[in-house]
């Protein structure tokens, strides 16, 4: 799914001419942005990294080794 975000100060300009542009891709929706305040206030970063814990979400390796392959 792609969003197309428009500003809501240009909601009565865009809006209109977007949503008919993609009217026939299913894939794109076109949405209004109405959010009137930051979600994090200042000073959240800092705390946020004090709490925030990074580890690596990769897969582990499977135990062994992998067949030869013979080449011709």
């Amino acid at each position: 799914m792609i969003y197309c975000v428009v500003p809501e100060a240009l909601e009565a300009e865009l809006f209109d001419k977007l949503s008919a542009y993609y009217a026939d891709d299913e894939n794109v929706t076109v949405i209004v942005d109405r959010r009137k305040t930051e979600r994090r206030g200042p000073g959240d970063d800092a705390e946020a990294a004090e709490q925030r814990e990074t580890r690596d979400r990769r897969r582990p390796r499977v135990p062994g080794e992998f067949p030869r392959i013979e080449s011709e």
